[in-house]
Order: structure tokens, then sequence, then C-alpha cells
């Protein structure tokens, strides 16, 4: 299956590429081998996962990825036959959400008081937990420092599966209204909710709770609150901010596939959504995709093609085997060609099926020629 407009050509120009799709369909090997091609070609790139089973550290030589982007060791890519042209850098982190979280509270506190009072209160804490938890908001919110630091030439993010991505794409959105929205309006407003809910006996209630379990929860709701009053504006322009960066023409969306029914069905909805988002697709890559089989031959013929070389009992065997993936490579074949009709792609990347895992340096190379040659 041919590659007529190269993925490197599509995305000149572009600073930030986002891998969405399904799950299970090799978004975070597809971001790596992205990263890697890119660096070998001469640019600084970073790879953003958010991938818990932490295989992006293992594929990549490094015992352990955090918060913040570590730089592969030169070292370490060219003992596994990898060279970079000069000025090439690979970077790579994993998003530890809840740090996210704390670090974006950090910066957008008014003060070193206002920032410990939020960052210690109770509230909070469980709070934040809940909602660095989706990890979504907070993906995007690393994206975009990453992007106005300035510091590489591209950044790669993986994303949650293409249901959980829907809600990435709305992320800001989602942000946004609740700072707008009248709810927390009424919270924060002098004599609005957070004064008003505690009546008598709810007050009661609280006080003999904090009596017995040493936790004022009004004193902690009004304390969390009240500091949070002062980062609303701040949430309100980062999200602005978040919003305008994934409509930024420099950023593109790569919509990774394999050609499993299933896959495709989620692939189709998910390139609605962005459609509908007015967000730019670069590519649609489909993976794992079986090209092996009796290329147009019957089994037939290929076992008295194979006899006179390996023998009968033996070229029967491979004959059958060649005949079981033929079944496959057509169904593959039929699933690209739903992809290209439906989301008018003449040109799918495609990434065959490979007869060994991607685990180390060496074989993520190999994708990032397949996805860039």
């Amino acid at each position: 299956m041919a590659r007529h407009v190269k993925l490197g050509r599509r995305l000149e120009g572009i600073g930030v590429v986002i891998c969405a799709g399904p799950g299970g369909v090799g978004k975070t090997t597809t971001a790596a081998a992205l990263a890697l091609g890119l660096a070998r070609e001469g640019r600084r790139v970073a790879v953003v996962t958010i991938d818990p089973a932490r295989r992006l550290a293992s594929s990549l030589g490094m015992g352990e990825l955090d918060n913040e982007p570590r730089r592969v060791d030169e070292a370490l890519l060219a003992k596994q036959g990898v060279r970079l042209r000069a000025g090439g850098e690979l970077w790579a982190m994993m998003l530890d959400a809840k740090g996210t979280f704390d670090a974006l509270i950090s910066r957008l506190a008014p003060d070193a008081a206002a920032r410990e009072r939020v960052l210690g209160n109770r509230i909070y804490q469980e709070a934040s937990s809940v909602v660095a938890g989706t990890q979504e908001f907070t993906a995007v919110a690393k994206l975009y420092e990453l992007h106005r630091e300035g510091r590489f030439d591209v950044i790669v993010l993986d994303t949650p599966p293409s249901r959980n991505a829907l809600d990435f794409l709305d992320a800001p959105g989602r942000m946004l209204g609740f700072m707008e929205g009248r709810a927390l309006q009424v919270f924060l407003a002098p004599g609005g909710l957070a004064a008003r809910v505690v009546g008598r006996g709810t007050g009661l209630v609280l006080s003999m709770f904090s009596r017995f379990t040493g936790v004022d929860l009004l004193s902690d709701l009004s304390e969390f609150f009240g500091a949070l009053a002062g980062m609303v504006d701040g949430f309100r322009e980062r999200a602005h901010g978040v919003e305008r960066l994934l409509h930024d023409p420099e950023t593109a969306f790569l919509l990774v596939s394999t050609p499993e029914p299933e896959q495709v069905r989620e692939t189709l909805y998910f390139a609605e959504q962005l459609a509908a988002a007015e967000l730019r697709r670069a590519a649609v890559i489909v993976n794992r995709v079986h090209e092996e089989g009796l290329h147009g031959h019957s089994e037939a013929e290929v076992r008295e093609i194979l006899a006179a070389e390996l023998g009968e009992p033996l070229a029967g065997r491979v004959a059958a085997n060649l005949a079981d993936f033929d079944v496959l490579a057509s169904r593959d074949a039929a699933s690209v060609a739903r992809l290209r009709e439906a989301l008018s792609e003449p040109d799918p990347i495609i990434v065959p099926q490979l007869d060994h895992e991607v685990c180390d340096l060496a074989s993520l190379e190999r994708v990032a020629e397949l996805l860039l040659a």
C-alpha cells in the first residue's frame, strides 16, 4: 500500500502534534516514533504521554519519566544505532495530572500565602485529585505551558482513548463554563450561597462534626472559595489560551487507528467531532495492517510453487498459513478503503503489522521510518 504524500511534508510548519484515536491502536508508540523521527531530522522535539502503562519510558530506554521533559541521552541513542542530525534533540515526559494542577495553582495564585492556603486546603486536595484524575484539562494545560515556553520546535502529545479524548477536546470549554458559570459566581459573591448555605440546623450539624472529627468543613469551604476568588481571572485566561492553541494553524491532529472494524468506527466518530470543532486533521495513520498473503494466487498454486524448494508437507503448511493471512489482508484493505472514502483521505499513512514488539529505540526508529519515509 503506497504512501504518496509524506507525513513529514504534512507536518511542515506544525509546532504541536496531537495523536488521537481509540484505545489500543498504538497512539503511544506512534507519538514516540514520530517524535524520534522528527528529532532525527534535526528538530528539538518533546513527546508527552498520559498513558498509565508507562510504555513510553521503557521504549525510549529510560527507567522513569516524570512531569517535566527529560532529554533522551544521545549516547543511548547512538548505542542502538540511532543518529540525530545537528540540532536534533529528543525529550520525553509522563504527565502527572495532580502535579500539573498543583503547579497551575502555584502560577495563578496572587501571592505565596494564597498559594499555600489552596494547596493545603482539604477541599482542594480532594477536589483536585478528582479533577486531575480525568486528565483532560491538565493534559492540555501542560501542553499550553510547554508551548508558551518555546523550548521545543515540536511537541507531540499522546491522548486518552477517543471517547475520553472528546472530553479532552472540550476540556477548555468546560473549565470556562465552570469559571464563568452562575454556580461559582454565587459561591464567590459576598453574602452568596457560601454564606447562606449554613443555616442554623446545618451549622449545628457541622459544628458537631467538627467537634468530634477535628475537621472544620465550613472553614475549609470558606477558605477554599475565598482563595479561589483571586485566581478566577487567571484560570479564565488559561482556558482561553488553551482553546486558542487547539485551533492554532500550527496545531494538527493525527488520527490513529487499526483496521479492526470497531476501531475504524470509533476513528470515524472522532473524525466527525474534530470536524465539528473545526480542528485541523493532518493525516490518518493506520497501524498493524496485514499485507502478506497469497498475492492473487490460490492456495493450491502457492503450495505447488513452494513444493519444489520446501517439500510437499511444509509447502502445504506454509500455503495454508499464507491463506489465513490473506483473509486478514483482504479485511484490512477493505478497512483502509472505508477510512479513505469516509474521510476523503486519499493517502492514509500505512504502518504494516510488524513481526516484533516495539519495545526499544531501534524498533521505534523502524516505525519512525514507516511514518515519515
